[in-house]
């Protein structure tokens, strides 16, 4: 299919409307520890889980010099645990915690040591996050952003960036792809999808004119049918050389199945195991979008979503603004036979979606330097309402959904650092849900 142009289509409703709406959805709030979060690159994915058979609640967020911490809610009690400091972060914002949970029970952590290496951390027993984590080096391979998920059956594949050049010396700077690692026994032993497959790598390019040969996934999401969509964008020096992130650029679409380890198109292209520029480019691009820096921001913004409805994707992404407003937001829908995009609201920074039937999604979002959490609704993939306002203390800078969540621990909230620095680490970390009587 042909790129939609990028082109401001829709007036757009204000960021301040769920003001106006409060009381639509019933949240609370937990303030699970005070004063304690780092700034974190985290992407929307595997924040926390439930254990059904625990009757617990367990989640990762990332503390003072990147260090992983775990806290468990028992639902039984109605009692959250004092944080467990179980992996060192080796103070850089991109080495951030992801959670699992293994099929025998253990909680897996996964840090991609920033472009050096992939790391796990196992809890010492199933079906809890207590005790001193035993450490695995899975890989050095230059992996930063673990993406990991468990199949029905158990599989568990980890998705990471690959810095080429930190392996070879020599690859320009601004050559990314993407790569992913398998375990069938519960993460004990690996193989990485080069091993697996023979492709070099699962999605990338190195050759592009315009230099952009990074790979930046917005967000990973496995469905219950076992499909994982994912939505990414690209960035790379531009026409001015390599530089690493200088310019981000479109927005891409594709599904991957993890029984056959092959990517597909919206429209059911079959592009086998390996994603290369000219696949992205004649079947996966969503829309098309201008190589600046609108208002000095990376546009497409890093982190974007993913979801579905009736099979159908939907997509929402921000930029920048060339006039010097607020941000754009961005709605992307598959119609059958292509792509849709409209624009929905200003000023938000759309941080993780939810289910909420099979027609409806719930988008979470926040405003630059405000506190508390904003909720917007999107039913049928298209139509985008405002809902109502979570409030937080502080600022909150990352949001993911529990995987197999209970109420009311349904969604984590790491609230924002006053400091890049993460020596610094005075966010809080808060836990909203619906309140279970």
């Amino acid at each position: 299919m042909s790129a939609v142009l990028l082109l401001p289509l829709v007036a757009v409703s204000s960021a301040n409307a769920t003001a106006d709406v409060q009381g639509k959805a019933k949240f609370t709030v937990t303030t699970t520890a005070t004063s304690v979060a780092a700034r974190s690159d985290r992407r929307p994915v595997a924040g926390g889980v439930h254990d059904k058979k625990a009757q617990k609640t367990f989640i990762s967020w990332a503390g003072q010099y990147e260090d992983s911490y775990v806290q468990s809610y028992d639902h039984r009690k109605s009692t959250w645990s004092t944080p467990n400091r179980i992996a060192d972060g080796a103070s850089d914002a991109h080495n951030y915690p992801t959670m699992v949970q293994a099929r025998d029970g253990h909680l897996l952590i996964f840090r991609g040591m920033h472009n050096v290496e992939l790391r796990m951390s196992r809890s010492p027993r199933p079906n809890s996050a207590d005790g001193v984590w035993e450490e695995t080096l899975i890989s050095k391979n230059a992996a930063t952003y673990p993406m990991p998920f468990v199949t029905r059956d158990g599989t568990i594949y980890v998705f990471y960036r690959e810095t080429t050049r930190d392996l070879d010396g020599t690859t320009p700077t601004d050559t990314r792809p993407m790569l992913y690692v398998v375990s069938k026994d519960n993460g004990k032993t690996w193989k990485t999808s080069t091993e697996l497959t023979g492709d070099r790598f699962a999605i990338g390019s190195t050759a592009r004119p315009d230099n952009m040969n990074e790979i930046y996934i917005g967000q990973l999401r496995q469905e219950e049918n076992g499909r994982v969509r994912i939505v990414y964008t690209l960035a790379g020096g531009g026409p001015e050389g390599n530089k690493h992130d200088r310019y981000h650029r479109n927005i891409y679409y594709t599904w991957f199945d993890p029984q056959n380890r092959h990517f597909y198109s919206a429209s059911g292209k079959d592009l086998g195991t390996q994603i290369d520029d000219a696949d992205q480019e004649k079947h996966l691009k969503v829309a098309e979008t201008p190589l600046t820096l609108p208002n000095n921001v990376k546009s497409p913004d890093y982190i974007q979503q993913v979801g579905t409805i009736l099979g159908q994707p939907f997509l929402l992404w921000f930029m920048g603004d060339e006039a010097g407003g607020p941000l754009r937001n961005y709605l992307s829908t598959w119609n059958g036979r292509g792509w849709e995009t409209k624009e929905v609201a200003r000023g938000l920074r759309t941080r993780e979606v939810e289910k909420v039937d099979p027609f409806t999604w719930r988008v979470y979002a926040t405003e630059d330097g405000k506190p508390n959490v904003n909720t917007y609704l999107v039913r049928l993939g298209r139509f985008w309402s405002p809902e109502t306002v979570i409030p937080t203390a502080k600022p909150v800078q990352r949001v993911e959904i529990v995987e197999n969540f209970r109420d009311p621990a349904r969604a984590i909230f790491s609230g924002a650092s006053s400091n890049r620095d993460v020596a610094i680490a005075d966010g809080d970390i808060y836990v909203a849900g619906f309140s279970r009587r």
